[in-house]
């Protein structure tokens, strides 16, 4: 019996420690995390976005691990939270929205799919994710967003401004940008009280005398013909128990653009909507009510500031800004102003599309200091800012009162003024002040001013670039100084072009929109920068122009800009003008063909499927406006003199003429819409309208046979004239007999080693195209022989010229050509995808390639190189020494890299299960796929 006893503790102490044995390393397993960190999340592209006017807004991320000696890992499931309060998630409470643990590797653009979503609320998210191991990370930092007015009818505030209507007779605007202020009361300090403020022209916030937030020069730009944008301001910090005001300061800019007064029916000065519900203590739920509504009607008061346009917004007339520092008042915005004076403001009643700005705004970035000041004989000072740049400038000055100081700017060394680029200053009581912009701003590098009592120093002299505040994603450098002065300066003048959230031809002579300018600059930008928001903003921009006829010529000059063609008539067909959002100046088929391969790009890049179903009935009805100008099956002429462009800019372009009506334009302009019609075909495949792709794809073959028959000579493998740009677009378009590929290939080869002795010889639409066909078949060879000359006509031509940024004109010397320009800023994105070897390979980088130039490509001994893509940070520096490659790069979480060498780099790579494996040789290159991790080979 005893012994019974005894046997059946030592079974029971058996099974205790079996089961010991197989608890404790699951206890061990439970607490284990995965090294995967979810980082930079982000809401419709952007980070803790203010008043996102989307009812189920898209999440991203991406994913970083805790050591660098991590290999190989996945995302497998993801988990998202979304609460009220930023407390509760802190506990893991989601009374918004928990997704649960959804079984996939997604990353960007997850749909919301929680409780519907509430006008004029804060939401708060976190993410956690598990890897391949089925290893649970540490949930995200908590990221948040406001929700902005889903309803028009929440809309109730009215539109107010002056009576000061704008005169296009004179040579400046007669407009003083006007201050706005409102006094009201509030019973207790309050927990939310967001301010909704839409404007046609620019303006400032001040919320009882304080500047509210550091934008600048807000809203982004819109067709004011359809639609308004608002920017949404937290001001519940700055608010009192109590007695507050509100000023907003209006600048008179866009809202006298004539382009946004097509049909007479808007006056033609600068005005604001704005409205607030504030919100007191305690939770906000459905049925909250708002403690005070603030809405801008009758009641506002209106007065003159001390700041007016200079200029009338037009071609060449931009101007600047004069203020009168006789008329400051610093406590205009305060309390303790009395306001009784001013007058009532007047009300005006607009049929306008509210909606959210839903993309970063303007900020003040580099700061420019000047390198030298010059006096002149005439008593009058030269300023050299050191670089040319568009953006704001400050000057302190010292002076008698009414003394009159006057600032022009200028792009050419040579000139006084360049584009009457211009601003002024008349001297205060003090004796002393600051010009600084507020509502313009201007274009140049150097500065002449006159009327100064004393030479400035150049510590009284600043200046600052003023563009979109998107975040930098690409870095670049290598071997040859030259490609990485081209490199910097396209980025540079890149950036000098995007205020106002589009990209602009010129920040000085038009600031519009052009969609031809567009090739050229959108994939550099993309591969470059973070643009998802920017991109995304810039094509409802088209969406909205889509249907009126382009506008030229004399705007202010009715009875010449609405006779004939092009004159901004509304069509409400497929029609687009050639700049969006406005409307004004020539193009071609190549500039309305933006709107298909925008989205595409978009959708490759991001990975982000809305960019092409958001613009899918715009580019069906852009390629039936096409269609309606085809007679067998080739595009005629159409519209007038500036509506059928081709490539814009050659060489010696201006001599030659280039708006004309020989072969090669009409051949040009076929091929595009040939390259139209197969990219469209690739975004109705992608979205599941394969009839619709099948009908695309049968209309680009018909093309092209039709283009064969006409423009392409058998004999010589060549296209019209055989330039580059004919021969580029036939080959983009898949215009090319498969027989006669070779042949066309080897003719493009000849032009540019032979004919045109390595140089470049395109323009604007023929360049984008070259290099983007160049770029896809890998040919750094003939890229490199353009990109590395020195004499005209190259990017080295402008360097030794001392060009700080890229010019309109492969010429420096035409007079009325722009020396800061979108025209060829192409080259930027090989960097990334040529020399640095970073090529996309499935939508949104879930895989990209690693491919090194082959040796004897370019005269290049190393490059370094970092890309911030929608996956995480990628990264990739090769060196050629001795005959020998070594490479080191970086593959983010959550995707794999298919690493291409030349078979004659004898790089040594060691296979590893589940890390590195060798796949089969393609087209005579050694591939081998490597998982997530850093390599050094």
């Amino acid at each position: 019996m005893q012994l019974d006893k005894i046997s059946l503790t030592l079974s029971n102490v058996a099974k205790l420690c079996l089961f010991l044995l197989l608890f404790i390393p699951t206890l061990a397993f439970a607490k284990k995390k995965s090294p995967l960190i979810p980082t930079r999340l982000q809401v419709e592209y952007l980070q803790a976005p203010i008043g996102i006017d989307i009812k189920k807004p898209r999440f991203s991320w991406v994913l970083e691990t805790k050591k660098e000696d991590v290999f190989a890992k996945k995302q497998k499931a993801y988990r998202i939270l979304v609460a009220s309060a930023e407390k509760k998630l802190h506990q893991d409470v989601s009374d918004i929205w928990d997704s649960g643990w959804i079984p996939s590797s997604a990353m960007n653009q997850i749909l919301y799919e929680g409780k519907a979503l509430i006008s004029d609320r804060s939401y708060y998210w976190k993410v956690a994710v598990k890897d391949e191991k089925g290893l649970v990370s540490d949930w995200s930092d908590v990221a948040h967003w406001s929700s902005g007015l889903f309803d028009p009818n929440e809309w109730e505030a009215e539109w107010i401004g002056g009576d000061e209507v704008f005169d296009p007779t004179q040579r400046d605007c007669n407009i003083w940008d006007p201050w706005l202020r409102q006094v009201f009361e509030i019973s207790q300090k309050p927990q939310q009280a967001n301010l909704y403020v839409a404007s046609i022209g620019f303006h400032e916030v001040y919320v009882n005398g304080k500047r509210i937030g550091d934008e600048v020069m807000a809203p982004v730009v819109s067709d004011h013909t359809k639609r308004a944008r608002y920017v949404v301001y937290d001001i519940a910090p700055y608010l009192t128990k109590g007695k507050n005001v509100i000023g907003i300061w209006l600048g008179t800019s866009w809202s006298i653009f004539a382009g946004y007064d097509i049909d007479g029916s808007r006056p033609m000065l600068p005005l604001v909507s704005a409205q607030m519900k504030i919100y007191g203590e305690g939770m906000l739920n459905d049925n909250s009510q708002p403690i005070h509504t603030l809405l801008t009607d009758s009641s506002w008061k209106i007065k003159q500031s001390p700041n007016k346009l200079l200029g009338v917004w037009d071609f060449g007339q931009m101007g600047g800004e004069l203020w009168d520092d006789r008329k400051r008042e610093d406590n205009w915005n305060t309390l303790l102003y009395d306001d009784s004076h001013w007058d009532a403001v007047s009300v005006y009643p607009l049929n306008l599309i509210f909606s959210a700005q839903n993309v970063m705004g303007n900020r003040r970035k580099a700061e420019i200091r000047p390198i030298a000041i010059e006096e002149k004989a005439d008593g009058t000072y030269r300023v050299d800012m050191g670089v040319n740049f568009a953006g704001w400038t400050e000057v302190k000055m010292k002076g008698e009162p009414g003394d009159t100081i006057r600032f022009y700017y200028s792009e050419r060394e040579q000139q006084e003024m360049t584009f009457n680029m211009r601003s002024m200053f008349i001297m205060g009581q003090q004796g002393t002040g600051v010009f600084k912009n507020r509502f313009n701003y201007s274009s140049g590098r150097w500065i002449t001013i006159k009327g100064l009592r004393n030479k400035p120093t150049l510590a009284d002299i600043k200046g600052w670039l003023v563009r979109t505040d998107y975040a930098d994603a690409g870095n670049f450098e290598c071997s040859d100084s030259l490609q990485n002065w081209m490199y910097n300066k396209i980025k540079w003048t890149y950036e000098n072009l995007s205020l106002g959230g589009f990209i602009v031809d010129c920040p000085q002579r038009e600031r519009m929109g052009y969609g031809g300018d567009a090739h050229a600059t959108s994939e550099t930008g993309i591969l470059n920068y973070q643009l998802g928001a920017f991109y995304t903003k810039w094509m409802q921009d088209w969406r909205d122009v889509q249907g009126t006829e382009p506008m030229v010529g004399n705007m202010r000059d009715k009875n010449y800009a609405r006779k004939g063609v092009t004159s901004g008539r509304i069509f409400n067909n497929g029609i687009l003008p050639h700049t969006a959002p406005t409307y004004w100046g020539g193009g071609g088929p190549a500039w309305g063909g933006i709107v298909v391969t925008l989205p595409w790009f978009m959708y490759q890049h991001y990975g982000d499927k809305n960019a092409l179903v958001e613009n899918y009935g715009l580019i069906k009805n852009w390629l039936e406006f096409l269609d309606s100008n085809v007679e067998e099956d080739l595009m005629k002429r159409f519209g007038g003199t500036w509506d059928f462009l081709g490539d814009w800019l050659w060489p010696n372009a201006t001599a030659e003429g280039m708006n004309n009506d020989k072969p090669e334009t009409l051949c040009l302009n076929n091929a595009y819409r040939v390259f139209n019609l197969r990219t469209a075909a690739k975004i109705a495949h992608v979205i599941g309208d394969d009839s619709q792709a099948r009908n695309w794809e049968e209309k680009a073959n018909r093309a092209s046979t039709a283009i064969n028959n006409k423009f392409y000579n058998k004999e010589k493998g060549i296209y019209a004239d055989g330039s580059m740009a004919n021969l580029a677009a036939a080959l983009l378009a898949d215009v090319v007999p498969p027989a006669e590929k070779r042949k066309v290939i080897k003719s493009l080869e000849n032009e540019i080693l032979i004919n045109r002795n390595g140089h470049i010889h395109s323009g604007i639409t023929g360049g984008a195209l070259l290099f983007k066909w160049l770029r896809n078949e890998g040919r750094n060879d003939l890229i490199y022989s353009m990109t590395s000359q020195t004499s005209y006509p190259s990017w080295g031509f402008m360097k030794d010229n001392g060009a700080t940024t890229i010019w309109e004109m492969w010429e420096k010397d035409l007079p009325g050509h722009s020396l800061l320009h979108s025209s060829y800023l192409y080259p930027g994105a090989w960097y990334m995808d040529g020399l640095a070897g970073i090529k996309l390979e499935k939508p949104g980088y879930a895989q990209f390639i690693i491919e090194p130039p082959i040796a004897g490509e370019a005269n290049i001994k190393w490059v370094k190189a970092s890309f911030d893509s929608p996956v995480g940070l990628i990264k990739h520096h090769w060196k050629r020494e001795n005959g020998k490659l070594t490479l080191s790069l970086v593959v983010p979480p959550n995707t794999s890299c298919l690493l291409k060498l030349s078979a004659i780099d004898a790089v040594n790579i060691v296979e590893r299960e589940g890390v590195i494996a060798k796949l089969p040789t393609e087209e005579g290159k050694i591939v081998y796929e490597l998982q997530s991790g850093n390599y050094s080979f």
